[in-house]
């Protein structure tokens, strides 16, 4: 009787030791330790159960392959391909923790933050810098012909799709879920504010306002005379007058960093130079932002035809309803460029 006591004391403490390492193994022992320079781990999509072995090895946070196969069995994540994100860690958890974060899905957002982007090539690289897809991915998308028309637009006219600001996605979000994002957002802000109503007021698509935004846009950085700047455009496509709107010029040559608009850019043949042609660009020469739009929807209403900056630094312009007035405007702005020691 008493031998059976010292073996049944010897298996209890063996279960209780076997219990404690598998707890210290499993459970109790950090898996995510302190001091990381990011707590990010991003897993690919149709990426393999060693490709996620090896990113969690090369960021610190497994070091036994067999153990983490045989928990992430056990607990059902293995799969192929593994579950594709971005997924936030938290120091101190246990391999049972992180498995059963990675597993769950519950992937930490990032913010795509689009602001001035001139070209669609500018927007496929902007939004590369924060979700899985290459700009190379997302520009083919951009410039594909046929699905941009199952869309509604053409090359000339995606630009106009992109309304600025700040969104939340996935980082595995495809290139064709993030238009689809782009198109929601879009549809939203032209149905808030009465924006549709406005530019049907005047005889408008939103994609014809968001062209004339986009010259505002590059016109002026003053936003209270956004509006009175867009009254003379939309004065000059009612007469019939040409926009002559130094920035399409700059836009048809793409010349960007050029500091003066010259000969070359308006003697230039290109459906975008507006000294050439009557009427409004092919498309937005660059994003638009929030204020041009409105500015352009709520535009000054006034006779004004003409308008040059005045050239005392401040950043405004001078208006005019002659072209008498408006010459007298470019001497006064030539006299301020000399006394500023610019002429």
């Amino acid at each position: 009787m008493k031998a059976i006591h010292i073996i049944t004391g010897v298996a209890a403490l063996s279960l209780l030791l076997i219990g404690l390492f598998i707890y210290h193994k499993f459970v109790g022992a950090s898996a995510v330790p302190q001091g990381l320079d990011d707590y990010y781990v991003q897993i690919p999509s149709n990426a393999s159960f060693e490709d996620v072995m090896e990113i969690l090895e090369n960021k610190g946070v497994l070091k036994d392959r067999k153990v983490f196969t045989l928990l992430a069995e056990r607990m059902s994540y293995k799969r192929d391909p593994m579950r594709a994100g971005r997924y936030e860690l938290q120091p101190g958890w246990s391999l049972i923790q992180l498995i059963r974060h990675l597993r769950g899905g519950l992937q930490a957002p990032v913010d795509v933050i689009l602001t001035n982007e001139r070209l669609p090539e500018n927007v496929a690289a902007k939004a590369a810098r924060f979700i899985e897809p290459d700009s190379v991915e997302i520009l083919a998308l951009f410039q594909d012909e046929a699905y941009l028309a199952s869309i509604g637009y053409t090359p000339e006219t995606l630009m106009s799709l992109f309304i600025p600001n700040t969104y939340e996605f996935f980082w595995n979000t495809s290139p064709r879920n993030f238009v689809q994002r782009m198109i929601k957002e879009h549809d939203a802000f032209w149905d808030n504010d009465g924006r549709k109503k406005k530019a049907e007021a005047l005889e408008m698509t939103p994609q014809e306002v968001y062209t004339l935004a986009s010259i505002v846009e590059k016109e002026t950085l003053v936003k209270s005379e956004k509006p009175r700047m867009a009254g003379v455009y939309l004065n000059r496509l009612k007469t019939g007058m040409r926009l002559q709107a130094d920035p399409t010029a700059v836009f048809a040559r793409r010349d960007f960093d050029t500091p003066r608009v010259t000969y070359y850019h308006i003697k230039y043949d290109s459906p975008y130079n507006t000294y050439m042609y009557a009427g409004l660009p092919p498309g937005p020469i660059s994003m638009a932002s929030i204020s041009s739009i409105d500015a352009v929807l709520n535009a000054e209403v006034h006779d004004y035809l003409f308008f040059c900056a005045k050239g005392d630094g401040s950043g405004l312009h001078s208006f005019a309803k002659t072209l008498a007035g408006h010459n007298q405007n470019v001497v006064a702005y030539k006299q301020n460029l000399k006394k500023r020691g610019l002429r």
